[in-house]
């Protein structure tokens, strides 16, 4: 009876092609076949690195019934490696269903880490990232996307989300409505020559964004959740334009920011200022 084969789940780059790690190199070079999202794709990587291991096609319209097979090569003995078009297999892409199926046959799994989109982005926003909560990929329906994001109302934790381009203004539109205009961060292109990494309140990215149309996949930062806060609490308004202020904005505009937060004029923030003083 022969030994059973390994299975391999490779994180890939997520665009820049130097971003993979030796071990994904030598693995993807020295396994019997490579299980791959879109064969096309995954070739260009391949011949990059001159790595000429079979491909196989596991995407999500053949995720079952291409997962027996696979079982099948490595109750063989033949071992494989599971790649995605870029970032970790598993997460937003195909592999779920293949790697609980090895677990079922008591086939070894190794997962050999590397670039993830959310990840960069999360780190590249700024924003908390002691406590976070990944959605990946929200409905494309209306209906469905409000109601996951109904469910995130009170989540005081920053909210990670991959988006498509064509879709980024409906998303940020239902974000507004739903859950506030709260600090975003709008991350495309990454790792790529063009990256970039918009940053301001939702209505002001979806403003940017309707000036000029999104290119590239995106993930989008959300802000925590701000605690229920008393908005006529002026020492609450101090606290914050400190913040502001150290974190680089002159006073008007960090006031400016005050007042938007709490649904106050500047005047009245203003005022509170030179009463503290």
């Amino acid at each position: 009876m022969p030994q059973i084969g390994t299975l391999y789940v490779c994180a890939t780059p997520i665009g820049n092609l130097g971003d993979i790690t030796l071990r994904v190199l030598e693995t993807l070079k020295a396994v019997d076949f490579i299980a791959a999202e879109d064969t096309r794709h995954s070739r260009k990587l391949l011949d990059h690195y001159h790595i000429k291991t079979p491909l196989l096609s596991y995407h999500d319209h053949n995720e079952k019934s291409r997962a027996e097979e696979i079982v099948r090569f490595l109750k063989e003995g033949k071992s494989g490696a599971l790649v995605s078009d870029a970032g970790m297999p598993g997460i937003s892409d195909p592999g779920h269903i293949l790697i609980a199926r090895c677990q079922e046959e008591k086939i070894c799994v190794d997962v050999l880490p590397g670039a993830n989109a959310a990840l960069t982005a999360l780190v590249l926003s700024g924003m908390p990232a002691e406590n976070f909560l990944f959605l990946g990929f929200l409905p494309s329906t209306k209906t469905e996307r409000k109601k996951i994001l109904r469910e995130m109302t009170e989540i005081p934790y920053t909210i990670i989300l991959y988006e498509a381009p064509h879709r980024i203004k409906a998303t940020l539109e239902d974000i507004l409505e739903i859950l506030g205009d709260r600090q975003t961060a709008v991350a495309r292109e990454l790792t790529k020559l063009h990256q970039t990494v918009h940053r301001g309140l939702v209505n002001e990215l979806l403003q940017e964004f309707r000036l000029a149309p999104v290119k590239g996949e995106c993930c989008i930062i959300l802000a925590p959740a701000e605690k229920n806060i008393d908005p006529g609490d002026p020492s609450l308004w101090m606290e914050d334009l400190r913040k502001f202020e150290k974190d680089g904005k002159d006073r008007k505009e960090a006031m400016k920011m005050v007042a938007k937060k709490y649904g106050m004029s500047k005047s009245m923030i203003y005022k509170a200022f030179l009463d503290q003083k």
